[in-house]
């Protein structure tokens, strides 16, 4: 039995976590493989709102067992008040949320150390969350971060405290100002620590080896997007972890030749949050309608998010390096109402036409090139299959499936789980 992926094709906030919501009824397991708190899947079902940041999106399905890979990161702080926030849903925690036990930890220091160096970088700024997740990354990376294993050793407390130190000192050399309390940072994550080890820690590798063989059925969950990827990104505006298919594998401890379907979720047009490059982006009219009914605001953040129009130039990029198989179109209920909508098929870029995803996207170098595809006015929100869907947002999506290769076999229509139309 292989493990199916579900990634975003953008720059985040593509809608997984409503997607994930949607498919977890097919699968066993949900397993969670990158990133952290930095991310938020927001679910929306019997007219409620729910916004998950580490936990995986299948805690809501009772039959569902979700894991917290490996490549994660988690700060315990936050995880704890995740969970008291689904207190009211009657969740066994213990028996359907399993963490790794080589997923690493964010250290209080370790967002006061995100601030220091976001702070001194001045206009120069990456736009983090400053949630600590690129100071935690480092230290895994640089072979001295903490586990979640070593909250089971007896020495743990003697384990944070020489990261403490070490991180306090990489504070003073930043030269800023910060204001904290230690002693309170300190209790808090101590408080938070002591509910974490109430939960089950695994070996996940082996647990999902086990799960494969005995033909259990597993969707991997993947945070952010993949221009955000740290390698195939749009770096330095990215995060510090592999979005990307791979990253699965190394966030899980699962062999390239267990992946089955791969999930590309997009959006019917682009967002991006933070600083960064971002060719099709709108400063127009057009633009400031996406992002008010689309409700365009950072689950995780609040932060606006900027919005453009589709860019193909990106997203078949993402397809090739993702192995996309199957495509998942969000927010096509957002798009009515324009008469007429551009999709960017090509870039300049340095007085030159090309095709493909260069290593640099900034203003400067590149300048989209549209194409232009006619709108629908009709309200998409209370359609409920594929033959009430409008004629133009057909050809739409015939346009970009004919552009990628790939089908798209979802397109969603509201926020609500309900609002999903499979073709």
């Amino acid at each position: 039995m292989a493990v199916d992926l579900l990634l975003g094709l953008q720059w985040g906030d593509e809608g997984k976590g409503k997607i994930v919501d949607v498919l977890t009824q097919n699968y066993n397991l949900i397993s969670r493989f990158q990133g952290g708190p930095n991310a938020g899947h927001t679910l929306i079902f019997d007219g409620h709102k729910h916004v998950l940041h580490t936990i995986p999106s299948g805690i809501f399905h009772k039959e569902a067992i979700n894991v917290v890979g490996n490549g994660v990161v988690i700060d315990p702080v936050i995880f704890n008040k995740e969970i008291e926030d689904l207190s009211q849903f009657d969740i066994d925690f213990k028996k359907v949320l399993l963490i790794s036990r080589k997923a690493h930890l964010i250290l209080p220091t370790h967002r006061l150390l995100d601030a220091a160096s976001e702070k001194a970088k001045g206009k120069d700024k990456i736009g983090s969350t400053l949630k600590g997740i690129g100071p935690t990354y480092m230290d895994k990376t640089g072979r001295n971060g903490m586990r979640v294993g070593d909250l089971e050793l007896d020495n743990w407390k003697e384990i944070f405290e020489k990261l403490t130190q070490k991180h306090l000192k990489m504070i003073e050399f930043y030269d800023v100002e910060l204001e904290y309390n230690l002693d309170e940072l300190r209790a808090c994550f101590f408080d938070s620590v002591a509910e974490l080890k109430k939960l089950t820690f695994i070996d996940s590798e082996e647990y999902l080896h086990n799960a494969i063989r005995t033909n259990k059925t597993i969707l991997a969950e993947g945070a952010q997007g993949s221009l955000l990827d740290v390698d195939f990104g749009t770096y330095p505006f990215v995060t510090s972890s592999n979005t990307t298919a791979a990253g699965a594998c190394t966030g899980l401890g699962v062999a390239p030749n267990q992946i089955g379907e791969v999930f590309g979720i997009f959006k019917a047009y682009t967002t991006r949050v933070g600083s960064g490059p971002f060719p099709t982006e709108l400063f127009d009219e057009d633009g400031a309608t996406m992002a008010k009914v689309g409700h365009e605001f950072g689950a995780t953040t609040g932060r606006a998010r900027r919005c453009g129009w589709l860019d193909m130039v990106a997203l078949k990029y993402a397809c090739q390096v993702n192995g996309v198989t199957q495509l998942n179109m969000m927010k096509a209920d957002v798009l009515s109402g324009f008469e007429t909508l551009k999709v960017c098929t090509a870039y300049e870029y340095k007085g030159e036409v090309i095709s493909h995803f260069p290593y640099n996207i900034e203003p400067e170098n590149v300048k989209p090139i549209y194409t232009e595809i006619p709108g629908w006015k009709e309200d998409l929100t209370g359609m409920t299959s594929e033959d009430q869907l409008p004629a133009a947002l057909n050809n739409y999506i015939d346009f970009i499936e004919k552009e990628t290769g790939i089908k798209i076999t979802i397109v969603s229509v509201g926020p609500d789980r309900k609002q999903t139309i499979e073709r």
